[in-house]
């Protein structure tokens, strides 16, 4: 798999149900998560199936795109609700694979699925538009600092 891709935004949050918010720069610990978010906290909610392999999640500008273009649906990066927006990084074909985020060492877990939260959230009916397209879960296997413009590849 030979590809290089960026990180184009990250966000967070401390607790569910509040708007995410843009940060230049995560702190990822190592098996546990983002510092500060809603999940590495205590203060999110998963559906009914919490798991070691969403310490944190990625989803794909060109989603965001092709939601404007194809369906006239404006969504901000920070409202997808996952914490790095990224560039150029076939997400889908992550699952089960190692890749780095500057010095961070992670591996996808598995796909993200959309969740009827997000059409709560943002008052957009695009659940059934994200199918197939709502990002990955990830391991974090080597934390540190992620940045926004921060290189992706695979390990």
């Amino acid at each position: 798999m030979n590809w290089s891709g960026n990180v184009e935004g990250l966000h967070s949050v401390p607790r569910s149900f509040l708007p995410m918010y843009n940060a230049d720069t995560l702190n990822l610990i190592e098996g546990v998560g983002i510092e500060g978010d809603r999940y590495s906290t205590g203060n999110g909610f998963y559906s009914d199936r919490p798991e070691e392999g969403r310490q944190v999640t990625l989803f794909e500008a060109e989603t965001l795109e092709a939601l404007l273009r194809d369906h006239k649906i404006t969504l901000r990066p920070e409202e997808h609700r996952r914490n790095m927006t990224t560039r150029g990084v076939p997400l889908n074909h992550l699952v089960g694979r190692k890749f780095r985020i500057g010095q961070v060492l992670l591996e996808g877990t598995r796909l993200s699925t959309p969740c009827r939260h997000i059409e709560q959230i943002t008052g957009q009916e695009i659940f059934d538009l994200l199918i197939n397209r709502s990002g990955l879960h990830a391991r974090i296997l080597v934390g540190g600092r992620v940045f926004l413009g921060n290189k992706i590849e695979p390990e």
